[in-house]
C-alpha cells in the first residue's frame, strides 16, 4: 500500500479560507486566530518564552526534561530508542502493579522504581512505516510480524519524569499511530495502515493490539483484536461503563469513518479479556462493529465538515459494518455515502466527561469536504446518542505566524480544564490548549524543527504533561505552575 499523502504536501495544493466567530457555551467556540488575537497575552499560562537550548518554548515558570530520544537513549536490551514516537499514555505504578511478572524480585523492583513516590510507566507508540532509522527490535515472544518495524516501548520514569529504563512491549506491528487507554489500565495501540501480507510483510496489518504497561507476560505472543476491524486505525476511547470502544479512522478516497464496537453479551472488560475474546471461537467477529451516521432534523449529514458553528449537535444512528476484516474491500467503502457520515483526517480520541472526544484535523473542498476548516473537536454523548461540535479552527491564513494554529491531531483532556491538542499542521508546531470556554492558547512551541507534536497526556497526579516531538524522536516531561488556564476575561 502506498504511503498516505502527508498533510503538508496536501495543504500546499489547497486554497485558504476562513470561518466566522461563534461562541456557544462550554468548550464551544471557534478556535481560529481571529478569536483570540486581541486577548492573547494573558491567555492560558501566558506567552511562551524562547528556549536557550532550542528545543521547547514554554510559558514562564514551566520547564521540561528529555525523557528519551530516538537513536540516543538505549533500551534495556541494548538497542537504541526507536524512531517516531507517537501516541502515548502514562500509568501510575503502585503496590500490586505487577511490573515484573516474569519472576523478577518484586521487592527489588519496587525499590529500583521508587513505587509509592509517584513513578509512572509510559507506553509509547512508534509510527514506523519502514524507512525510519531505528526500528522496534523484533524480540522473541513480543513480535507479531518480523517484517514490520513498528510497535511500542514502555518507559519507566520516577516522580519527576526522570527516565529509569525503557524496554520493548510490542514489536512487529506497522505504523503504530495513536491508540487509547482502557479503564482497566492497559493501552490499545493502533496500526494506521491497510497493509496486506506480501514482500517483507508476513501477515496482514491494520489492527489494534493491547499492551499491558506492567505485566510483561501478558504481552507475549501478540494477538490482533480483529473484531475491531482492519483499517487505518488512528485512536480509540473506551466507555468504562459498557466497555464499548470508539475508534477513529484516518483515511481518504473515500474519507474515513467513526466507529463503535459493542461487546457481546456477557463480556466484562478487564486485563486479558480482549485477548481472550480475540482467541475464542468466532473471536474475529465478536460483538458488533458499526459506523457513525448523523442526522439533523431527520436529514442525513454526509460529512462532519458540514458543521461550522460550535454547539452544532447531530443525532446519531449506527450502521453495522458488513465485513470488518476487509478481505475484499476496505471497510469504509463497504457502506454507501447516504448511510454513513464521513470526515477527512479523523485523529485523536479521549474519554472524559461521560463521553468520547475526537478530532478531525482539517478539511478541504479538494478532498471532498463540504466546508473547509483547520480542525474540529467533537464530543460523542452515548447517553443521548448525539455528537456535538465543541471547537473549530478556521483555516490558518499564515502558518508561519506563531499566533496561528492548525491541524490538531492527538488530544488529551486536561485535569485543569479544557483540552490539550498536539498540532500537526503547517509551519510552526505547538501544543495548543483550549480553555473550557473555548479560547485557544499556546502551551508549547517546537523550536527544533517543524515536526509534529504527538502523545500529550498528564500523569495521574497532574504534575507532569508528557508529550513527544515525533522527529528526531524526543519524549518530553513538562512541569510547572499548573492551574486552571486563564480565559483572559
Amino acid at each position: 500500500m502506498s504511503a498516505p499523502v502527508s498533510r503538508r504536501s496536501f495543504l500546499g495544493r489547497s486554497a485558504a479560507g476562513g470561518l466566522g466567530i461563534v461562541f456557544a457555551g462550554s468548550i464551544e467556540a471557534i478556535a481560529g486566530p481571529a478569536a483570540f488575537a486581541a486577548t492573547r497575552p494573558p491567555l492560558g499560562y501566558g506567552p511562551l518564552v524562547a528556549d536557550p537550548a532550542g528545543v521547547l518554548a514554554l510559558p514562564a515558570g514551566f520547564s521540561y526534561r528529555i525523557v528519551a530520544e530516538a537513536g540516543v537513549t538505549l533500551l534495556e536490551s541494548g538497542e537504541p530508542t526507536p524512531s517516531d514516537a507517537d501516541g502515548t499514555a502514562s500509568f501510575t505504578r503502585g503496590k500490586g502493579a505487577g511490573l515484573e511478572s516474569d519472576g523478577a524480585d518484586s521487592e527489588g523492583a519496587d525499590a529500583e522504581l521508587g513505587r509509592g513516590k509517584g513513578g509512572a510507566t509510559l507506553v509509547n507508540n512508534h509510527e514506523i512505516g519502514g524507512s525510519e532509522p531505528y526500528r522496534v527490535p523484533a524480540l522473541p515472544g513480543l513480535t507479531y510480524d518480523p517484517g514490520a518495524g513498528g510497535g511500542t516501548t514502555n518507559i519507566d520514569v520516577d516522580a519527576h519524569g526522570v527516565r529509569i529504563r525503557e524496554y520493548v512491549s510490542l514489536a512487529g506491528t506497522h505504523n503504530n499511530c495513536a491508540g487509547g487507554k482502557t479503564p482497566w489500565n492497559t493501552w490499545l495501540t493502533c496500526e494506521e495502515t491497510e497493509q496486506r501480507a506480501g514482500g517483507a510483510f508476513q501477515k496482514d496489518h491494520g489492527y489494534v493490539f493491547e499492551v499491558d504497561p506492567f505485566d510483561r507476560k501478558a504481552n507475549q505472543d501478540p494477538v490482533p483484536l480483529k473484531f475491531l476491524g482492519r483499517y487505518s486505525h488512528e485512536a480509540v476511547a473506551v466507555d468504562p461503563k459498557t466497555s464499548a470502544i470508539y475508534l477513529t479512522e484516518d483515511a481518504s478516497g473515500p474519507n474515513g469513518l467513526y466507529y463503535r464496537w459493542t461487546p457481546p453479551k456477557g463480556f466484562h472488560g478487564g486485563k486479558g479479556a480482549l485477548r481472550e475474546l480475540a482467541l475464542s471461537d468466532g473471536g474475529a467477529t465478536a460483538g458488533k462493529l458499526e459506523a457513525l451516521s448523523c442526522y439533523r432534523d431527520g436529514t442525513h449529514v454526509a460529512d462532519l465538515s458540514e458543521a461550522t458553528s460550535p454547539g452544532t449537535r447531530y443525532q446519531v444512528r449506527w450502521v453495522e459494518v458488513p465485513e470488518r476484516d476487509a478481505l475484499v474491500q476496505s471497510v469504509r467503502t463497504q457502506l454507501p455515502n447516504d448511510q454513513v457520515t464521513r470526515s477527512r483526517k479523523l485523529e485523536g480520541a479521549w474519554w472524559a466527561d461521560g463521553g468520547a472526544y475526537f478530532v478531525a484535523s482539517y478539511a478541504r473542498h479538494t478532498d471532498g469536504s463540504v466546508n473547509e476548516h483547520d480542525g474540529q473537536v467533537w464530543f460523542y454523548d452515548p447517553r443521548h446518542q448525539t455528537v456535538t461540535l465543541k471547537t473549530i479552527f478556521g483555516v490558518n491564513p499564515d502558518p508561519t505566524q506563531d499566533t496561528n494554529y492548525d491541524g490538531p491531531d492527538n488530544i488529551t483532556v486536561s485535569p485543569y480544564g479544557g483540552v490539550i491538542l498536539a498540532e500537526d499542521g503547517e509551519g510552526i508546531q505547538h501544543l495548543v490548549g483550549v480553555t473550557a470556554q473555548g479560547k485557544a492558547y499556546p502551551m508549547a512551541r517546537n523550536e527544533l524543527n517543524d515536526s509534529e507534536f504527538t502523545g500529550p497526556n498528564f500523569s495521574a497526579d497532574g504534575r507532569i504533561l508528557f508529550a513527544n516531538i515525533q522527529s528526531p524522536g524526543h519524549v518530553l516531561a513538562i512541569t510547572g505552575p499548573w492551574r486552571r488556564p486563564s480565559n483572559a476575561d
